[in-house]
């Protein structure tokens, strides 16, 4: 499985909901196993730079593959780029099947 985790900051904080609703067209692309687009909470006690993000799960590297290549990845990515000041993202295969491990 390859997690796909991708931090936004937001040229203005006006931006926020559009760049929210720009990417949740995101999850309307077959291919991923999960897929969430979120606000940060920022509550983290370092920093919180991002204002949002999204989380996706997908079964190999052919159907992250599948996903960017698909139209509605290049509509999203059309309305989301000139909204956002920053992007982050980082793709890797995970070594827990399913969702994340919680601890004990």
């Amino acid at each position: 499985m390859i997690r796909h985790i991708v931090f936004f900051t937001a040229r203005e904080p006006g931006n926020i909901d559009a760049i929210v609703e720009g990417l949740e067209l995101l999850g309307t692309i077959p291919f991923s196993t999960v897929f969430e687009v979120t606000r940060n909470a920022k509550v983290d006690q370092f920093g919180n730079d991002v204002d949002v993000v999204v989380y996706a799960e997908f079964p190999d590297e052919a159907a992250l593959a599948a996903y960017r290549a698909h139209p509605t990845y290049a509509e999203a990515t059309r309305r989301v780029r000139p909204l956002r000041e920053l992007r982050f993202a980082a793709d890797f295969p995970s070594r827990v099947a399913g969702s994340i491990k919680k601890w004990a």
